[in-house]
């Protein structure tokens, strides 16, 4: 994949931390918003006879969030019952799904997923590796105070439970959303965390994973996109490549992770979402998690990235993927125009 090895062009680029959300989604506020009639649309949509579908796209895929936590609350105040229990008892299977996730603020979402993942027999690895190597400091605050409320207890508390070995310890560290998020580089730094990685990995019979850990879940996102260049100057391999001969299994994966996001966040989810629908069967969960949670924050730029790595547009994608209301709902969330 030619994304995840063009490190010069890395340097310069954007730091997807440093970009102002909201003008990278598909997804914007409604000009003349009026809650009260969005809120008749979807009571008529919803108690009339047969659920009008249509109506419930049109009126959630085109708001914002902040727009549809209005709507929820009006809505309550109308009917006495919440908006999500009634799509609940209205809709099923993925459709029902994706509607929810849209009235469920991000971060209260974010913790939602992270609830499901550590929750019942086994954890579901891929999830948590997902959201904690791409969410920002900010979010990841935002996830933890959500998950405090939904649950009594710590984030964190929970994780280390849930979660162990050199995988635990890296994601309780991503966890504590400490990641440092100034924009200074410091090529000396680069150059000696390099160092230190290629005598850690490449270099040593056998891995010292902790130093894998340190760097790569506390530099900020600028200096380590530095030290990924400087990693391949010396090793002649890339950082990833180096992990991936190097590690196996979740920690693997989890490194991988945010080595992908340090490079483009938006092309880690392009690659998600195609791998979601390649092959027999489509991983809906994967599909409306990654489209409902990146449409207020670069969606656009994930669109263009699948375009590039992939030959098609996800649009056309979705459309040959995913049919029904559901179908029809993301499609609205991705948007035209590839």
């Amino acid at each position: 994949m030619s994304v995840w090895d063009d490190l010069e062009l890395l340097v310069d680029s954007p730091s997807p931390l440093a970009v102002n959300p909201n003008t990278r989604g598909t997804v914007k506020d409604k000009a003349n918003f009026k809650v009260d009639e969005d809120v008749s649309l979807l009571r008529k949509a919803i108690e009339g006879l047969g659920t009008t579908e249509k109506t419930l796209i049109e009126v959630l895929t085109q708001r914002s969030s902040d727009q549809r936590q209005l709507i929820a609350k009006a809505y309550e105040k109308a009917t006495g019952r919440t908006l999500k229990a009634d799509l609940e008892g209205d809709t099923h299977g993925d459709f029902e799904d994706l509607l929810v996730a849209l009235v469920t603020p991000p971060a209260v979402y974010d913790s939602r997923e992270v609830i499901k993942a550590i929750k019942g027999a086994g954890t579901t690895e891929s999830i948590l590796t997902e959201i904690f190597a791409s969410r920002s400091n900010k979010q990841i605050k935002a996830m933890s105070d959500a998950y405090l409320a939904e649950t009594g207890r710590s984030l964190i508390s929970d994780l280390q439970s849930e979660v162990s070995g050199d995988y635990g310890k890296a994601l309780v560290i991503l966890a504590e959303g400490k990641r440092d998020e100034s924009t200074n580089v410091d090529s000396a730094k680069a150059k000696a965390d390099a160092k230190v990685l290629y005598e850690a990995g490449e270099k040593k019979w056998g891995t010292d994973e902790a130093k894998f850990i340190d760097i790569l879940c506390h530099r900020s996102i600028p200096q380590l996109r530095q030290t990924l260049v400087e990693y391949k100057n010396i090793s002649k391999k890339t950082l990833q490549e180096s992990i991936e001969s190097e590690m196996s299994g979740n920690l693997e994966e989890l490194l991988v992770a945010v080595v992908k996001c340090v490079k483009s966040t938006p092309a880690y989810f392009a690659e998600k979402l195609f791998q979601s629908m390649k092959g027999l069967g489509t991983t809906e969960s994967i599909l409306t998690r990654i489209m409902v949670c990146r449409s207020e924050i670069d969606l656009l730029d994930v669109r263009a990235e699948y375009k590039k790595l992939f030959g098609s547009s996800l649009y056309s994608q979705l459309e040959s993927e995913v049919s029904g209301s559901y179908g029809d709902t993301l499609k609205h969330l991705c948007g035209q125009g590839d």
